[in-house]
């Protein structure tokens, strides 16, 4: 008898312990995978479209996802992915905030074994991300370059606003902007300055420029938030009918604008195949699958009044 009570805590034990190791494999069984969507800004109507159409794509594969703004500042940015690694994160859908930057981010992420897949924004490591979904930003701006010396009979001059100097969409869209118009010694740029794809700042930047060069005949702006930006600078002193304004990334205020031939016109990315490319990678890497192309070039498509009534904000008419 006295044996018998012995066993019997022994066995109670072993119970619980079986209960518990059954518990915790159901639970982990159970719980969701999850994936972060980490965005330069969500100040811009065009990087939030980026990050809500990743973030949708991710959860109708069956995942949880979470937005991170870095606000355009690489050491919040750095702050996320230190997050996202402690927190146990699956893989992450990456737009960066800086192409050097952003790569001690991308390569903590990959040590820690988490995936990287970037967005539109490219970093300058072949190591570091899984893949890169990109648009063919210098391609889209050789199409602007063309039609803008069309639109201008080849001469005149100009203002070009750059975005994030540390972007290399930035130089992409601005070198491919010029392997076209430099050619023509009658098009002369009389300024050149960043504005940080910001629509506010492109605004108070082309106030400067036309108070120095009020008979500019247009400008190219390195993506819609600054061509707006440029464009209401050119209402307030009157000037909106007389000087073009060129953008690029098809946001929906500019798709409108190019409608009502306010805006000349502006390259066509395509976020939604980018987003969900990227979400669609993520899936396949949690799910096994290891070998992906480093980099993925996603065709600009030049919009202008002629055919703008093929696309919407951000894409095509299906």
């Amino acid at each position: 008898m006295r044996k018998s009570l012995l066993l019997f805590p022994s066995l109670l034990l072993l119970l619980m312990a079986f209960t518990f190791v059954q518990c915790k494999s159901k639970t982990a069984a159970n719980k969701k995978h999850t994936i972060a969507v980490v965005v330069s800004t969500l100040n811009n109507p065009w990087f939030v479209f980026l990050a809500e159409t990743a973030a949708a794509k991710a959860r109708t594969l069956g995942y949880e996802a979470k937005i991170f703004d870095s606000q355009n500042n690489t050491a919040l940015e750095s702050d996320h992915f230190e997050n996202i690694i402690v927190s146990g994160f699956d893989a992450i859908l990456f737009n960066s905030t800086d192409a050097n930057g952003s790569v001690a981010n991308v390569l903590k992420a990959k040590a820690a074994g988490v995936p990287v897949f970037c967005m539109d924004r490219e970093v300058n490591s072949l190591d570091g991300p899984t893949a890169q979904i990109l648009s063919d930003s210098y391609s889209g701006a050789v199409a602007i370059g063309k039609y803008f010396t069309q639109q201008l009979h080849k001469k005149g001059t100009y203002v070009e606003l750059l975005g994030l100097v540390g972007d290399n969409n930035t130089w992409a869209r601005s070198n491919g902007f010029h392997s076209v118009v430099d050619n023509y010694p009658g098009l002369k740029m009389v300024a050149q300055q960043s504005a940080e794809f910001d629509r506010n700042k492109a605004m108070e930047v082309m106030e400067s420029i036309l108070q120095a060069h009020p008979d500019v005949n247009a400008v190219f702006c390195g993506n819609d938030g600054m061509a707006s930006g440029a464009y209401q600078a050119l209402v307030s002193v009157g000037k909106a009918d007389k000087i073009k304004v060129f953008g690029f990334d098809g946001a929906e205020d500019v798709i409108t604008s190019i409608g009502e031939n306010k805006i000349a016109a502006t390259g066509m990315q395509f976020p939604k195949v980018m987003a969900e490319t990227a979400a669609q990678f993520a899936d396949e890497y949690i799910k096994g699958k290891r070998d992906f192309p480093k980099k993925i070039p996603v065709a600009v498509e030049l919009v202008t009044s002629k055919n703008i009534t093929d696309y919407i904000a951000y894409g095509k008419k299906q």
